[in-house]
């Protein structure tokens, strides 16, 4: 009994020092003091101040007592808008989300306005970062979007990559020789190894680099583990793309494939004018408005 009243006396005074804390809220008649109420006020009020910072006009829930924050909400409305990008890629252009009808609406459109969207619109996507698969996949739905578009007008390609997956890479290389229009790559920073490979893949006369990037080839890198079988099936696949990658490089550039599985077999860097006079590349551009723009041009015509 005694502890039963020791803990109302304890509830009374923590109450009482709440009360003492918001004078005005305890001093009223007309309104029952009840603290948890007053802090979802006040919560709630900071938070639609919040939302009113970010622009944001709508929350998916009718008590904002049960999000943990604005920021949250925020992001919850920008997570459901990016549920209706088909496919969610920052590279999608803003036609190609059908305005004209059955398309998301007008606010959700003026996200895609970037600069990588306006470049896609003029027929210019980039290679750019590590070649893997999320990246292959969405090269390849551009790739094939321009071909529906219009299969008589160029491609432009900017690569600046380091390289990869062989798979993901060749991906992009079977869809740029799939696809009818010309592709025009350009190197601008790095092409090595697959990317590399990518540069010399685009069509012949149309394939350029900056002056200072650079370029290199070498040979399939990788590891094996496992039993002796298994490590004689990876390293049947590694001689398997050694050997497709060199004949498709001794193609693109003219150079046997001895020489070409000589140069391979370490890394072999080359500048832009060694790439060109290896044939890896068709010229270097010094003055992109001769060179580039006639390219442009025909992609924008």
């Amino acid at each position: 009994m005694a502890q039963s009243c020791a803990a109302a006396l304890s509830s009374t005074a923590i109450f009482a020092a709440f009360c003492n804390h918001f004078p005005a809220e305890s001093h009223s008649s007309s309104l029952r003091f009840s603290p948890l109420r007053l802090r979802k006020m006040i919560v709630s009020s900071n938070r639609e101040r919040k939302c009113e910072k970010f622009g944001v006009k709508a929350a998916y829930t009718s008590d904002y007592s049960s999000l943990d924050d604005c920021e949250s909400t925020w992001k919850g409305i920008w997570s459901i808008r990016n549920d209706l990008e088909v496919p969610s890629s920052p590279y999608i252009p803003t036609y190609a989300q059908g305005e004209q009808g059955g398309g998301p609406p007008p606010m959700l459109l003026g996200r895609f306005q970037n600069v990588l969207s306006q470049l896609f619109q003029h027929r210019i996507i980039r290679c750019g970062g590590p070649v893997e698969d999320d990246m292959a996949n969405i090269i390849v739905a551009q790739l094939l979007y321009l071909d529906a578009v219009d299969p008589n007008k160029d491609i432009i390609m900017y690569l600046n990559s380091p390289g990869g997956s062989v798979t993901a890479g060749m991906a992009i290389f079977d869809t740029i020789r799939h696809i009818r229009p010309d592709v025009s790559t350009v190197c601008v920073g790095l092409a090595a190894s697959m990317g590399a490979f990518l540069l010399s893949a685009g069509t012949k006369g149309k394939r350029y680099s900056l002056p200072n990037s650079r370029i290199m080839i070498h040979q399939p890198l990788g590891g094996a583990q496992g039993g002796q079988s298994d490590i004689d099936l990876q390293a049947n696949e590694m001689l398997h793309h050694k050997a497709n990658l060199n004949g498709y490089l001794s193609y693109h550039t003219g150079q046997t494939l001895e020489k070409i599985n000589e140069d391979t077999d370490r890394d072999f860097f080359m500048s832009a004018e060694e790439a060109k006079d290896y044939g890896l590349i068709d010229g270097v551009v010094m003055n992109p408005h001769k060179i580039l723009q006639p390219v442009a041009a025909a992609a924008g015509q």
